[in-house]
């Protein structure tokens, strides 16, 4: 009994390990993503068309593109800001309602950007009334408080409250969307039931953890914004290069070609989600780490990194086997040309895990400088790279520029941190 017990409780602190929780927390989140995803691409499709799914991905593609406009680097530095206020409900008061409003201005600003693109300037012709009604999930970005609970540590309230939105959103395609005249409500629910669920977790923060609600200071809303211009390019830059492709196409080809392109690239995209996780939940840890004992830093990062990269392997190996497979499953018919662009693009996965450790590094030491010319690097090569084979090779061009644009940037990382930071550099990989 005793010697069960024993073997227990090693498992009991390991899992008791704050970076361990995090990545458990956000993998949750990550998994409901992906799980619904994957129910509720069929069910549009068959619903709407591929045509019609491709026009709903490439308005969600602009809308994400806005959100960083929104999220404005928080995601990166918020947390950080948190941690260190843990105890402090003054101080975590005044980083809420500063954030929070913030992000509802930028939310503002984006919102009138699309109602003067569309109504305004006649663009985006083909998906106008979707973009529209897609403004809404700018809000849910502005109020999501992920940030707040990652910094805080306590990520369970946030997962279950971000399932219960994924779940809301798939009941309301199944009542709701049975028609191509009805696309225009899919991101619409979206962002509804999000903005209702994160207006929810603010009231909890409120009422239960006793964090107020004050009115904004905007001097120290400008300080924040100054403080995060690089994470908010880097951002912008990391963007553009990862999901980019489908605006690229977009220039290029029909809206049948937008559909068999976007189901390939959510399944990718949504696998693709790993490393990040990784990132955002080790990055606390590291910080300290490499604070405290440069040799603990270097060391936890490489058990990291090995584990990363096998777990990046299996993923790839899978969805290149799998690849016919799985389009049969979500799209209920065996679409040749998602399946080609699945193939070329299931090596995503394991490039991303490549660039683990020098973005840890970077964000470790604070090297924001060469986080930011590192991304911007890697745009430049991906919308010049897309371009040129898109135009030439259509889908698959732009598949090959976003594996190649993947291979670029680490390269590029390990280049900067050679010749800016030589002790990391040989700190790792030697």
């Amino acid at each position: 009994m005793f010697e069960k017990l024993s073997l227990l409780l090693p498992l009991g602190n390991y899992i008791r390990n704050k970076s361990i929780q995090n990545f458990l927390f956000l993998a949750v989140i990550q998994s409901s993503n992906v799980l619904i995803s994957i129910i509720s691409m069929p069910l549009l499709i068959q619903s709407i068309g591929v045509d019609q799914f491709g026009l709903v991905n490439l308005a969600l593609s602009v809308i994400i593109l806005l959100n960083i406009m929104v999220g404005f680097g928080y995601n990166l530095s918020a947390p950080r800001e948190v941690a260190i206020n843990q105890a402090d409900n003054t101080a975590l008061s005044f980083l809420l309602s500063n954030i929070f409003s913030a992000k509802l201005i930028f939310a503002t600003l984006s919102t009138l950007f699309i109602l003067v693109a569309v109504f305004g300037l006649n663009l985006f012709r083909e998906y106008q009334s979707i973009l529209v009604f897609s403004v809404l999930l700018l809000y849910s970005e502005a109020t999501l408080p992920l940030w707040f609970f990652q910094g805080m540590e306590k990520m369970k309230l946030v997962s279950i409250a971000n399932i219960f939105s994924k779940l809301l959103f798939l009941m309301g395609i199944v009542l709701f969307i049975h028609s191509p005249e009805q696309s225009k409500w899919v991101n619409f629910i979206l962002g509804f039931f999000g903005l209702i669920i994160n207006l929810s977790l603010h009231f909890y923060i409120h009422a239960f953890m006793k964090i107020r609600f004050f009115r904004p200071k905007f001097l120290a809303i400008w300080q924040s914004l100054k403080e995060n211009l690089l994470f908010f390019f880097s951002n912008l830059a990391s963007h553009i290069s990862i999901n980019g492709g489908l605006i690229i196409l977009s220039f290029y080809a029909s809206a049948e070609t937008l559909g068999m392109y976007s189901l390939a690239e959510r399944v990718v995209m949504v696998l693709r989600m790993f490393p990040p996780i990784v990132f955002q939940a080790i990055i606390p840890n590291a910080s300290k780490l490499y604070e405290e004992n440069p040799t603990k830093f270097f060391a936890f990062l490489k058990r990291v990194y090995k584990k990363v990269l096998v777990v990046g392997i299996i993923i790839s190996t899978l969805t290149y086997l799998a690849a016919p497979w799985i389009i049969q499953v979500l799209s209920r018919s065996l679409f040749t040309e998602s399946v080609t662009y699945l193939e070329i693009l299931s090596i995503i996965p394991l490039l991303a895990c490549l660039n683990v450790a020098n973005v840890t590094m970077m964000m470790a030491a604070d090297l924001k400088n060469l986080l930011f010319k590192a991304s911007w690097m890697m745009c430049f090569f991906m919308v010049i790279t897309a371009s040129v084979l898109t135009s030439q090779f259509g889908g698959i061009g732009v598949c090959l520029a976003i594996v190649s644009t993947e291979v670029m940037v680490f390269l590029i990382c390990l280049v900067l941190l050679y010749r800016n930071n030589r002790q990391l550099f040989y700190g790792f990989y030697t």
